[in-house]
């Protein structure tokens, strides 16, 4: 039993003390701060680094849509055509004797361009009217015989016969004179055409026949081309889909202006009027053509010419007006990038109207005072961040943009 007690007793001795439960919730609490802190500082971490990832605004040019009046403007590519071109030929045969012109020069209708040589024809008449004299002598001569003959008639001194072939005579001889009469008048009319003059006024072009030439006829090259310069019409060809619009507008007697500008579209060169609209569209192009007068008092306006017609149809007041740089086309159809108080965009499905020139009008979509993107649109979608950087290059990408396409001060 002792044994026991002892060797039980050296057993107790030899183990750990207990550690008592409420001892072990300090650690455990420890243990828990200590793990809710190191998740609390990867949270707080990887939000900095989500925050230091984020990807930054996008830089844009925008512009504001705005109200004002909008031009509707239709386009053609036309030519300068003269109201008369005409080439001076010679009507008589002969020899050019002298050039009353110089190359290029404006003349008037009625100014001396060149003279054929007519002393042909000037003998030719001259020998016509001795002819006509002696036939005019001829005449009277078998006038006085008949009056003498009428006389004898009646008395039965000669035979009837007689004075019948008389009176036949006298026809013979009038007939005789009235045909000298009639080449004297062909041969003043061909020292007439001798003489050549300008037909209207105009312009005259180079030169086609030298003095000293003897001129054959038919002279189909002529001697010189003149093109009447004031006024002067320019014809230009508009899309069939448009011209009832147009024609309706010239029955009802407006006056449609028409601006003329050179062949790359940047500088103007004259305003006029439409004149007249052809009765036929091509049916290979489907284009319509269209003439209008042009004073052509400083004579910008060059025969022949190539130049581009805008023809202003009417003006649209009060207009929603936006860069056409701003009109998208995609998926959802026509849009705009729209800029929200944010900073960010949204896409804004548009319908569009009239354009001029860098303007459009929109017609339902956006407001006059919305921002809308115009560039760097590439980029964006739906919620983007943006941030305005305006472009004193591109007036339209300043975000000042006015109806007039100008920036404002």
């Amino acid at each position: 039993m002792d044994r026991l007690a002892n060797v039980s007793g050296k057993e107790n001795s030899s183990s750990p003390p207990a550690v008592p439960k409420r001892s072990r919730r300090p650690l455990v609490v420890a243990l828990i701060l200590l793990f809710v802190g190191f998740a609390l500082w990867r949270i707080l971490t990887t939000g900095e680094k989500t925050r230091g990832q984020e990807t930054p605004a996008i830089p844009v040019g925008a512009a504001n849509v705005v109200k004002g009046d909008i031009q509707e403007i239709l386009s053609g590519i036309g030519t300068v055509t003269p109201l008369a071109t005409v080439t001076v030929q010679a009507q008589i045969a002969g020899i050019l004797m002298s050039v009353g012109f110089k190359e290029g020069q404006i003349v008037k209708e009625g100014d001396f361009l060149a003279q054929i040589d007519d002393r042909p024809y000037v003998a030719l008449k001259q020998q016509y009217e001795g002819q006509l004299a002696h036939d005019q002598a001829v005449l009277e001569q078998a006038q006085t015989d008949l009056v003498r003959y009428q006389t004898l008639a009646k008395q039965n001194s000669i035979a009837r016969q007689q004075y019948e072939d008389q009176v036949f005579i006298v026809r013979q001889s009038e007939g005789t004179v009235a045909t000298d009469k009639a080449l004297i008048a062909q041969q003043a009319l061909n020292i007439y055409y001798c003489h050549l003059v300008a037909p209207v006024t105009g312009r005259v072009g180079l030169r086609l026949l030298d003095a000293g030439n003897y001129i054959n006829l038919p002279n189909t090259n002529g001697i010189v081309v003149l093109a009447q310069l004031q006024p002067i019409t320019v014809v230009f060809v508009l899309p069939q889909q448009v011209i009832q619009e147009v024609w309706a507008e010239q029955r009802r007697g407006t006056s449609l202006a028409v601006t003329a500008t050179d062949q790359s579209d940047d500088k103007e060169l004259a305003t006029g009027l439409v004149d007249a609209i052809d009765n036929l569209a091509d049916t290979t192009t489907g284009t319509v053509k269209v003439r209008a007068n042009f004073p052509n008092d400083d004579l910008k306006l060059f025969p022949n010419q190539f130049v581009n017609a805008r023809l202003l149809l009417r003006i649209v007041p009060e207009a929603t007006i936006a860069p056409v740089s701003a009109v998208q086309h995609g998926a959802p159809g026509t849009y705009v990038y729209r800029i929200k108080p944010d900073s960010s965009v949204e896409v804004r499905v548009v319908k569009t109207g009239v354009t001029e020139g860098d303007q459009v009008q929109i017609l339902s979509g956006v407001d006059p005072g919305d921002q809308v993107v115009v560039d760097g649109v590439d980029r964006l979608r739906e919620g983007t961040k943006i941030r305005v950087v305006p472009d004193r290059g591109n007036p339209a990408a300043s975000g000042q943009y006015v109806s007039d396409g100008k920036q404002a001060p």
